[in-house]
């Protein structure tokens, strides 16, 4: 076997074996196969060095990989704790969205019974407000038919303005009015020199110390028609008691006269400018223009009218008249 390695050897060498150097007949051939065995040994020499290198490599990769596995298996525990809090924070997190979503859905059922509350609320409302606006309409018609009522009972009456407020005076208003009639229009007068007249006094019932001007005095006549007479001579002209003018008018209900005084700077300014205002009952203005006679029941319609007549515009302005007058 030996032999047959050294011939092997010596072929790889490129040498010629013959048979003095196989059996080593020659001392060349010892030489060489000296110089063969000491090669060998260096190489199994170093084969053995090799070895140990392997072999150290080894261990060192054993400890490299020990090192690894043992830093990859901290990394997994850790790995694995943060996956465990990722886990517990998923749950609580679920948690709280169906919490979440348990208060959403209750805060959806209030907000629909409170959208079904607010349409119950407005739709009473609105029943509401057409009930109201039908008591409204009803009050505006009733206290229409009370005013209309109201001045209709005061029908025979008279109101006088300015008369003096003396005790001489207050004390005997029926012989005075009998007085102011037959100095003022005394074919008016009945047979005997004197008119019926069924009741007189002074309004209001109770005197007012703070106010300087004089009550007003109320004459209820028996008769309509010398009532009538007796106003349409005072449209005529002014009237006098002893020389002191005085005024004689309707004697209209409270809601009546409020409505007539409105139309007063209007009535100034038509007089002013030639328009022949009058006021007829119960608050109704009309007024002499262009040849034809315009009855007017508001003020605005009033004011509708002047503003399309270039001739008028601008002439009625009430806010106006007022700062002026202020």
């Amino acid at each position: 076997m030996a032999h047959m390695a050294q011939n092997q050897a010596s072929r790889k060498k490129g040498k010629k074996v013959t048979i003095e150097n196989f059996y080593g007949g020659s001392t060349q051939g010892k030489e060489e196969n000296e110089e063969e065995i000491q090669k060998n040994s260096e190489h199994t020499s170093q084969n053995g060095n090799y070895q140990q290198a392997l072999e150290d490599l080894k261990l060192e990769l054993i400890q490299k990989m020990e090192t690894w596995k043992e830093k990859w298996e901290k990394e997994i525990s850790c790995l694995t704790d943060k996956n465990a809090q990722l886990e517990k924070e998923l749950e609580a997190s679920n948690r709280r969205a169906d919490k979440a979503e348990k208060q959403n859905q209750s805060l959806m059922t209030r907000i629909k019974h409170l959208e079904e509350s607010e349409m119950i609320k407005q739709q009473e409302s609105i029943k509401q407000t057409q009930k109201i606006n039908e008591l409204e309409e009803n009050i505006k018609y009733l206290t229409e038919k009370v005013t209309d009522l109201e001045n209709r009972g005061r029908r025979e009456n008279l109101r006088i303005i300015g008369l003096p407020e003396k005790p001489e005076v207050n004390n005997k208003l029926d012989i005075i009015l009998q007085e102011i009639i037959k100095e003022n229009c005394p074919h008016v007068l009945e047979q005997g020199g004197k008119i019926e007249i069924e009741r007189i006094h002074r309004t209001p019932s109770i005197l007012n110390p703070q106010k300087t001007t004089p009550r007003n005095v109320i004459a209820k006549f028996k008769s309509f028609q010398v009532k009538e007479k007796i106003l349409q001579e005072a449209k005529k002209k002014s009237f006098r008691y002893k020389g002191a003018p005085i005024r004689i008018t309707h004697d209209l209900a409270a809601n009546t006269l409020r409505d007539r005084k409105a139309w007063n700077m209007i009535f100034r300014k038509a007089r002013e400018l030639g328009l022949q205002p009058r006021i007829n009952y119960p608050a109704k203005l009309t007024i002499y223009f262009q040849g034809k006679v315009w009855a007017f029941n508001k003020i605005e319609d009033f004011q509708a009218f002047a503003k399309k007549r270039p001739e008028l515009c601008g002439k009625f302005d009430i806010q106006a008249q007022k700062a002026r007058e202020i």
